[in-house]
């Protein structure tokens, strides 16, 4: 559902209730040898509405972390996805290395978050972790690899924020 701007709900499946697509947080966290990670009580309550449906979990595309999708989220993206024209060459290797790795997880009874080992080894992460919220997913970084992505993007921030959001009109 379209609401003003670019906010956007969705409905839950089964209460019929929206759920806001906008997280707030970077949280630290520890994984543990297996690649379980406790999941933040403020990410918990910020997700109540669509936490029973799940996450999946994906390498990032432009960083060395993984995404985690709220179900909700995934399907959205999914549904683009699956608009592509699977006969273009371009299209197919798009979706098979976008889809590289891709995992349904969700939390366990102590509320914990299993980390497939080939993701791990993907994002590099050690035992301390950050979990950030990036607008509709959460990020899953490796603290060291966190700390530098910021720093290095710090640097020339007010010349990105400008470029990327100097164009867009402010909401009336």
């Amino acid at each position: 559902m379209q609401i003003s701007g670019n906010l956007e709900l969705n409905l839950h499946p089964k209460s019929g209730k929206t759920a806001m697509s906008n997280l707030i947080g970077v949280h630290d966290c520890k994984a543990d040898a297996k690649g379980r990670v406790l999941f933040p009580i403020a990410l918990k309550g910020q997700l109540l509405e669509v936490i029973d449906r799940g996450f999946v979990i994906k390498r990032s595309i432009f960083q060395q972390c993984l995404e985690l999708y709220p179900r909700p989220e995934w399907e959205l993206v999914s549904r683009d996805v699956n608009r592509l024209n699977r006969f273009v060459k371009k299209n197919n290797d798009f979706i098979r290395v976008f889809m590289a790795g891709v995992r349904e997880v969700s939390l366990d009874g102590t509320g914990r978050i299993l980390i497939p080992r080939d993701l791990v080894n993907f994002a590099g992460i050690k035992n301390d972790i950050v979990l950030a919220s990036a607008v509709n997913i959460i990020e899953i970084w490796d603290k060291e690899k966190y700390e530098a992505a910021i720093a290095s993007t710090t640097q020339d921030f007010s010349a990105l924020a400008e470029e990327v959001m100097g164009s867009i009109p402010p909401i009336e």
